[in-house]
């Protein structure tokens, strides 16, 4: 029977940093495109203020729904633990 300290896997740190290199770089240009989207909709189309914060937060929103995704994929193909 193995013991616990056998069957535990350790951390790749490498792994690790690649995935928060490749969060910090992904998640602005995702979150920073998604509010700027919202910013030029609510502009272009001359929106009162308050309705164009709010297109702004749901864009924004929207994209770190998309960085949840492509995360969770990018952990799924470059994995934490070996």
């Amino acid at each position: 029977m193995a013991s616990s300290a056998e069957t535990t896997k350790t951390i790749n740190w490498l792994h690790v940093s690649t995935l928060v290199a490749v969060a910090i770089l992904v998640g602005t240009e995702m979150v920073g495109a998604s509010w700027a989207a919202g910013w030029a909709l609510g502009g272009l189309l001359q929106l009162d203020p308050m309705i164009s914060r709010a297109i702004e937060i749901l864009f924004a929103l929207c994209g770190f729904v998309l960085l949840f995704y492509f995360m969770r994929t990018a952990i799924k193909n470059e994995p934490i633990r070996d």
